[in-house]
């Protein structure tokens, strides 16, 4: 087999500029400041990085205390890669200080979060599965959301309820590390 020969790239177009003279969203004047021992809350909020999405947190806090002392509802609206990379432990304890009144979660939110709840872990390798159609068979989860389906259904609730419900019904040895669960058992509504 004979292998044709590459032709070198044209680079005769290509303009180029100055990174001196270019607008760059980040600046080592925005990074975040070191945890130092002692540090308090404040520190470490103002010590964030100001750019990018950085810059948003601060405000984002001081916008969720002013809602809790107005005594307005906090509704977080997430997917699953929030439980994927485990803030579950910080959202419960905001359920638990009422800082968050309500959750919505989407398909994949309850299916990580029911996996979380009964064997302490989740999410499997894509590539690893895909190709023999076996993503997301697993069938311990399927039948845990299939009965909590069906139960909401019959008693005309929906399934953020019905799936926390179902978790504490089964006594899963890691409901406390599950955001339906500990919602049920919080009283604080789950939407999907």
């Amino acid at each position: 087999m004979t292998v044709s020969p590459v032709q070198p790239l044209d680079f005769s177009g290509l303009h180029t500029y100055s990174v001196h003279d270019r607008h760059s969203k980040v600046s080592i004047d925005d990074f975040a400041a070191p945890v130092r021992p002692g540090m308090s809350l404040r520190e470490l909020l103002a010590g964030l990085p100001r750019q990018l999405a950085g810059a948003d947190f601060p405000d984002l806090v001081e916008r969720l205390a002013t809602a809790r002392r107005a005594k307005r509802p906090v509704l977080v609206g997430m997917g699953a890669h929030v439980i994927k990379v485990g803030l579950n432990p910080v959202l419960i304890d905001l359920m638990r200080r009422g800082v968050i009144t309500a959750l919505a979660l989407n398909g994949a939110g309850i299916i990580h979060d029911t996996e979380i709840a009964m064997v302490g872990r989740t999410s499997e390798e894509v590539a690893d599965v895909l190709g023999a159609g076996a993503f997301g068979a697993a069938r311990e989860t399927g039948e845990v959301l299939n009965t909590a389906s069906r139960d909401g259904a019959a008693r005309g609730i929906g399934i953020g309820q019905a799936g926390g419900e179902t978790l504490l019904a089964h006594r899963f040895a890691h409901n406390d590390q599950s955001l339906l669960a500990q919602a049920a058992v919080l009283g604080v509504t789950v939407t999907v």
